[in-house]
């Protein structure tokens, strides 16, 4: 298996040879032939050690054999220790999910720390069927039939290739020690469930299965860059407009579609939505209707989906208070600069105004809108409009009117940041002291 694996890196894995590596390792079988692999292909590694502190003296004893085998074979080694039930409870996490955050957490900033190149874990082949049954199971799209991957961003698994047999075969024939972890006999996890009462029948129906496995994997990561090229060229067509606050798309692009729900899905599926039937009925529904995950919304704005952050339901009370007219003001979409001018240039853009500072009076702040809300354009000569049928008038969507913001005075607005004006603080040539305010994006 050594030459195996050692000509899996080269033809694979090579710039592992040149890289500073951290070797996740539990003290199990996977992780310690994995580190005693990567001792003999002279691979510059260290080691990480998980304490979930779950099985008393059993987890204690797994750390000292890490420990103890550092030593031996003179590496470095890591050890952090987790409450792993704690962080469980208070986060609203199963067991299994917990640890799961709280390793790929610890060994990135390790990383990130310690200027470590890649992290490597000891997943096989086996892993690999597991994971593929596992949301097969549980239903999913394609992506997630398409197994672990070999890297993904600074993690490595380079035993994806190996099987169990193989890992334990090379375990036994080098006399190589390593920990038993009791939790994996039981069945009460459904991987441990797959994993003893599953995957034996179908070995015993296919003793190729794992081959077999890999062939069908091959064939489904093929099928998926397909498809990633047809979506990617999609979106190029689809997107309308990008922001820091929004993604755009032409719904007329996905009815064009033969299969749009495809589409959406793949689109989307990233940003935690479950309710595909509904998103699909998004590009027929009313302007204002959208679906929401727990991060995200789609929303339906006359001819385009807008994809943006999820949002609160209260009514905006938070305001920021001006206190000096000669600073430059942080407020959430950017930053104020407010300056005295001898003069207006006639050029400026609609990120900036020149207003008559005597007309100002406090208290001064930054809000969002609120019911009532109403304001004199700049050019209506005194006359009021509401807030709500300037927003209409210019069709704001839902995302522009949660992201403007009103510079107002005694709670009269001043400006619509970004948009427009207020007609009765304009300069006249009554104005003494010209106020330029600018919106720095």
């Amino acid at each position: 298996m050594l030459k195996e694996f050692q000509d899996h890196i080269e033809s694979r894995l090579s710039f592992l040879k040149e890289s500073k590596l951290l070797i996740a390792i539990s003290g199990g079988i996977d992780s310690v032939v994995l580190t005693q692999l990567c001792v003999k292909s002279n691979l510059n590694i260290a080691l990480a050690h998980c304490n979930f502190n779950l099985r008393g003296d059993e987890s204690d004893a797994d750390e000292d054999f890490v420990l103890q085998l550092a030593e031996d074979l003179e590496l470095e080694v890591f050890v952090e220790s987790f409450d792993t039930k704690a962080y469980a409870e208070e986060n609203k996490r199963s067991i299994q999910m917990a640890a799961r955050e709280l390793r790929y957490n610890w060994f990135t900033e390790l990383s990130e720390q310690l200027k470590f190149d890649y992290v490597l874990t000891a997943h096989h082949a086996d892993d690999n069927l597991e994971t593929f049954l596992i949301n097969f199971t549980r239903g999913t799209g394609l992506e997630g039939l398409t197994g672990i991957p070999e890297v993904n961003d600074i993690f490595v698994r380079p035993l994806l290739p190996f099987s169990n047999e193989q890992i334990a075969g090379y375990a036994k024939s080098n006399k190589i020690k390593w920990r038993d972890d009791s939790s994996n006999k039981s069945t009460k996890y459904l991987r441990n469930k797959l994993r003893h009462d599953v995957i034996p029948i179908l070995k015993e129906i296919n003793p190729s299965l794992l081959q077999s496995f890999q062939n069908t994997l091959s064939n489904l990561n093929d099928t998926s860059r397909i498809v990633e090229d047809a979506i990617e060229k999609f979106q190029k067509e689809a997107i309308e407009d990008v922001s820091n606050q929004h993604i755009k798309y032409k719904v007329e692009a996905f009815k064009k579609l033969a299969e749009p729900k495809a589409y959406l899905y793949e689109i989307f599926k990233d940003y935690g939505f479950t309710q595909w039937d509904d998103i699909l009925n998004l590009l027929s529904a009313q302007p204002g209707k959208y679906v929401a995950s727990a991060t995200h919304r789609l929303i339906k704005d006359r001819d385009v989906l807008i994809l943006t952050n999820s949002f609160s339901d209260e009514i905006y009370e938070e305001y920021i208070e001006v206190l000096d007219t000669n600073t430059t003001l942080k407020i959430p979409n950017g930053f104020l600069e407010f300056s005295e001018v001898d003069t207006i240039d006639t050029q400026h853009h609609e990120n900036c105004i020149y207003i008559d500072k005597a007309l100002l009076h406090s208290p001064l702040t930054i809000r969002q809108k609120k019911q009532g809300d109403a304001f004199s354009p700049l050019g209506m000569k005194g006359k009021k409009k509401k807030l709500s049928k300037y927003f209409k008038d210019e069709k704001f969507s839902l995302v522009d009117k949660e992201n403007t913001w009103l510079f107002c005075s005694d709670d009269n607005i001043v400006w619509v940041i970004g948009k427009r004006a207020d007609d009765r603080f304009k300069v006249t040539d009554k104005t003494k002291h010209i106020l330029k305010i600018e919106l720095i994006q």
